[in-house]
């Protein structure tokens, strides 16, 4: 399976992106704010929907819109085989681009390793800590230590589309 052009879509809005004009530009990923080029990258700095940016990128006079979804598109790649490596059952589109969503924003490991992955590849599996997959899912709304609204309106909308194809 690949990600669908909705899941791409829906994936777009979810991680954002800053511009200025018709360019995507450096933004810091914890502030979402544009950072000074003229100042060092800080950790976390991003282009497009959501690239951190790597080593030796050179983003620093933006990108189009094209480029931001071909680097979306590259990063996806990570996500989709986390997705195809540990869930062991079949499932519908919506339910594969959920979980992509949510493997590229978790990232691979924390995928692999969560209960969500339990809950779906073993109808019979229970936790006691989550009592249902759902929520287990929403649990995923952490950062830096605090619970973070966006995370928790962006767990919402994954689910919608993973349990009613609600994209």
């Amino acid at each position: 399976m690949k990600i669908s052009d909705r899941g791409i879509s829906k994936l777009k809005e979810l991680e954002g992106a800053i511009k200025i004009g018709n360019k995507h530009v450096i933004y810091d990923d914890k502030t979402g704010k544009p950072i000074d080029i003229n100042k060092p990258l800080p950790r976390g700095a991003t282009i497009g929907y959501g690239h951190l940016i790597r080593l030796g990128e050179d983003f620093i006079n933006g990108i189009t819109e094209n480029v931001a979804t071909e680097l979306l598109r590259t990063d996806i790649g990570v996500a989709e085989r986390t997705v195809r490596d540990n869930i062991t059952v079949p499932i519908s589109q919506n339910q594969y681009d959920a979980l992509v969503m949510l493997a590229y924003n978790i990232g691979a490991k924390n995928f692999a390793k969560s209960t969500v992955v339990k809950y779906i590849n073993n109808p019979k599996f229970h936790s006691a800590i989550y009592p249902t997959l759902e929520s287990a899912w929403l649990a995923w709304t952490r950062t830096q230590g605090a619970v973070s609204g966006g995370l928790r309106n962006r767990r919402q909308s994954e689910w919608q589309i993973y349990a009613y194809a609600g994209y």
